[in-house]
């Protein structure tokens, strides 16, 4: 499927990659198995996502609650962080697409934190598609860290709390130079958002699909685009 032209293409898509657990039992496989198959996924999602013009894509890879997960899979998930970390930025590189991590990357191994921060450096003048991925994130942890930051600006007289306005606060956060998501799309069917950008999100569409997240694929997202752009967006207002 091709999407016609006159199709509104959304600047900034969230993505919730729920399934992976599910696709490698339903195939007798390990979960890891299937978080390796949902890095190929997104591998894909990306360049079909720069393809389509999509501005900023952004993904849930690892929340500030997945720790608590057998000792065993988040071994397994940080060594596949590892070698995603490598593959990414050559895909970067390919692609033109400027790569940046939000969340709290202090608990990560030392080495996981340089890989963080070279492919964030190696980017940064890429001019395509800026791709984000959440990891080690947390939509309450982001508000806390932001309002903590908040706090110690106003109490050495940087800021001033009476001045406030939510522009002036969403500055403080993670996604500071990212606009808020158009759209967001969870896999898998479940209807909730997992403390997943809990600001950004106030104003953005939601679409839910029952694919298991290592099986979406190009034809996924443009059924989200499509039932995107049959939505009339009021922000709160009347039209």
């Amino acid at each position: 499927m091709a999407l016609d032209t006159n199709v509104a293409i959304p600047a900034h898509v969230a993505l919730i990659l729920d399934g992976n657990g599910r696709w490698a039992k339903k195939r007798g496989l390990p979960r890891t198995l299937g978080h390796k198959e949902g890095c190929v996924t997104v591998e894909k999602t990306v360049e079909i996502a720069a393809r389509l013009g999509i501005r900023y894509l952004t993904v849930y890879g690892f929340s500030t609650e997945n720790w608590k997960r057998s000792s065993e899979e988040v071994g397994a998930l940080m060594q596949l962080f590892r070698y995603y970390m490598v593959r990414l930025l050559k895909i970067a590189s390919a692609n033109n697409v400027r790569v940046k991590m939000i969340g709290d990357r202090t608990r990560f191994a030392k080495d996981i934190i340089a890989g963080i921060n070279r492919l964030e450096d190696e980017t940064k003048d890429n001019t395509g598609l800026t791709f984000v991925i959440a990891v080690n994130y947390g939509g309450r942890d982001e508000i806390r860290r932001a309002a903590a930051k908040f706090a110690a600006d106003a109490a050495a007289g940087k800021a001033d709390p009476k001045q406030l306005t939510e522009e002036g606060f969403a500055a403080y956060l993670d996604t500071a130079d990212i606009p808020d998501p158009d759209l967001l799309i969870r896999t898998s069917g479940e209807l909730r958002l997992s403390n997943y950008l809990l600001w950004q999100l106030a104003y953005t569409e939601l679409y839910v699909t029952d694919c298991l997240w290592p099986d979406f694929d190009q034809e996924e997202l443009e059924n989200a685009i499509l039932q995107y752009n049959k939505r009339d967006r009021r922000f709160g207002g009347v039209k």
